[in-house]
C-alpha cells in the first residue's frame, strides 16, 4: 500500500511537472510574439478542463470598449429570465435616437427609425457591435452602473461599467472607467458557458452563446489564423487612435472550438499601441494561434 502510494505520487508529481512545462513553452512562445510590438498586451487563456491556465499581465485593468457589449446582453438576459422582459418585446427606436456618431448598422439599415424586438437588437448589439443597440439596451434595463452591479451580485470581480458607448466615444479619457481584467474576462465566458450555477435560462443560454458565434467584427483577430470554418464564440472592442497615434484598446474574447469537440477560453487585450491597426489585430491573431496549436496537439 505505501509503495503505491508512492508510485502514484511520483506520477502525478511528473504529470504536473510536464503540464508546468508546456504551458511554460506556450508562454514563450506568446512572450516571443509580444515581446518586440510597442505595446501592452493582455493574455489569459483556460484549458484542457481547467487544468492549464496562463496568464500574462492577467490582473491588469484593461479598457473594455465594446467587449462590454457582452456583460450587457448578459444583464438583460437575466431580467428576461425573470419575466421583466421578452425577447420577442418590441422597442421603438426613433430617428432622434439614432445618433449619427456612433457606429450603427441599425442606423444604416433604418435611417429615420424602426421598431425591433430584444432579440434583434441583442443580437445586433453583439454579433455586428452595434454602439445605438448597446445604449438602447443600458437605458431599458437602468444604465450602465445596473450591469455593473449585476456581475457584482454575481460574485464575479474586476469588472467595471460605468458609461455607455455615447460618453464612451465622445470622450477619450472617459473609456478607461469600463475596463475588466484578462482573468475576469475569461471567468465570464467560463461561468456563462458551463451555466453550473443556472445563470441562465436554457432559452437564454442558447441565445446568448448562437449570437456569440455568428459575431461578424474582429474576422482578422481571434479567426485571423486558425483554420477556415473553426467556431469561435466572441466579442471584439476596440477604441480607435487617438491624436497621438496611440491605440488604446484592441480586444477579443472568447470561446474556440478543436476538431475533437473541445474548447478553450482565451481573452486578449491591447492597449497603448504605437503599432498600427493591422499589426494591433495580428498580435491577437498570433497569440491564439500557438494556443490553438497548444491545445490541439494536446488532443491527439
Amino acid at each position: 500500500m505505501i509503495r503505491l502510494f508512492y508510485v502514484t505520487a511520483l506520477y502525478l508529481c511528473i504529470s504536473y511537472q510536464a503540464s508546468v512545462q508546456t504551458t511554460d513553452l506556450l508562454r514563450e512562445k506568446i512572450q516571443q510574439i509580444v515581446s518586440s510590438r510597442n505595446t501592452v498586451v493582455g493574455v489569459s487563456i483556460v484549458g484542457n478542463n481547467g487544468r492549464d491556465t496562463l496568464s500574462i499581465n492577467g490582473d491588469r485593468h484593461f479598457p473594455l470598449q465594446s467587449v462590454f457589449k457582452f456583460h450587457i446582453a448578459l444583464a438583460v438576459l437575466s431580467r428576461i429570465d425573470k419575466k421583466e422582459l421578452s425577447l420577442d418585446q418590441k422597442i421603438r427606436l426613433e430617428k432622434k435616437d439614432l445618433l449619427p456618431n456612433l457606429y450603427s448598422p441599425i442606423r444604416d439599415k433604418y435611417p429615420n427609425g424602426v421598431t425591433l424586438s430584444i432579440s434583434e437588437i441583442l443580437e445586433y448589439t453583439v454579433a455586428e457591435s452595434d454602439n445605438i443597440g448597446g445604449d438602447v439596451l443600458l437605458r431599458l434595463i437602468g444604465g450602465p452602473q445596473v450591469v455593473e452591479e449585476y456581475f457584482r451580485t454575481n460574485n464575479f470581480k474586476d469588472i467595471s461599467i460605468k458609461i455607455n458607448e455615447e460618453v464612451q466615444q465622445a470622450n477619450w479619457d472617459l473609456q478607461f472607467q469600463n475596463w475588466t481584467t484578462p482573468k475576469a474576462a475569461s471567468e465570464v465566458l467560463a461561468a456563462f458557458y458551463y451555466n453550473k450555477t443556472k445563470l441562465l435560462s436554457k432559452k437564454s443560454y442558447g441565445f446568448i452563446w448562437k449570437i456569440m458565434k455568428g459575431t461578424a467584427t474582429g474576422k482578422d483577430r481571434l479567426k485571423g489564423q486558425l483554420p477556415k470554418n473553426t467556431t469561435v464564440a466572441h466579442k471584439t472592442g476596440s477604441s480607435g487612435a487617438n491624436k497621438e497615434g496611440i491605440t488604446a484598446a484592441v480586444n477579443d474574447i472568447g470561446i474556440v472550438f478543436l476538431p475533437n469537440g473541445n474548447h478553450f477560453f482565451i481573452s486578449v487585450f491591447v492597449t497603448d499601441s504605437k503599432e498600427n491597426a493591422d499589426t494591433n489585430e495580428k498580435i491577437i491573431a498570433d497569440i491564439a494561434k500557438v494556443a490553438w496549436d497548444y491545445f490541439n496537439s494536446k488532443a491527439n
